[in-house]
């Protein structure tokens, strides 16, 4: 076989960028993507990270990447789009709405222009359950990315439309989790 057959080695399909799914109801979703974001940023790409519905300045992973080193941080953005609280159904604000749809149209942005070689939008499928981002907006956006632009969906609950276009979905299964014991979240672990 001609390693060049192989897509393994094919530059042309090192290159592509691909749609992943971090989605289940185990820990673990936005904990892996931005593993993903510290790797890309260690070879060199630029990187957007929205997080939906997650608002406040009480979570480690923004002190991380607060902390990185000039030439790292110069290629990552963050943008929070939600308020600092837990959003379900029963309490939508239009504050949650106006958020929510700030991140997207930043994301949306980004996307179209080439801004970034991996972006994140982090609990974005928490934002599609709770009927806070477009569906058919995102399945535009997603089908309709540039082809280098490596996009990660994370959270509970994906649409099995976004499944269905997803190069790569993961389900996160919990099997046993502390909390089962009256554990409550903790800093550096759960935020």
């Amino acid at each position: 076989m001609n390693m060049s057959d192989n897509k393994l080695f094919n530059p042309e399909f090192l290159q592509h960028g691909y749609i992943q799914i971090y989605t289940g109801n185990g820990k673990g979703k936005t904990t892996a993507s931005l593993g993903l974001a510290m790797r890309a940023l260690g070879r060199g790409w630029k990187v957007l990270i929205v997080m939906f519905t997650k608002g406040g300045n009480n979570y480690g992973e923004l002190k991380s990447f607060a902390a990185l080193s000039p030439d790292l941080k110069d290629k990552v953005k963050i943008v929070q789009a939600g308020l600092d609280r837990i959003v379900y159904s029963g309490n939508i604000s239009n504050d949650d709405k106006q958020q929510i749809q700030m991140g997207w149209d930043i994301a949306k942005k980004a996307i179209q222009n080439d801004e970034y070689k991996l972006i994140i939008l982090d609990e974005a499928n928490i934002a599609l359950d709770l009927n806070l981002i477009s569906l058919d907006d995102m399945l535009k956006v997603l089908k309709n990315k540039p082809e280098n632009v490596e996009i990660v969906l994370t959270g509970r609950n994906a649409k099995q439309e976004i499944i269905e276009i997803a190069d790569l979905v993961s389900e996160i299964k919990p099997v046993k989790h502390y909390w089962d014991k009256g554990i409550q979240a903790r800093k550096g672990i759960e935020f």
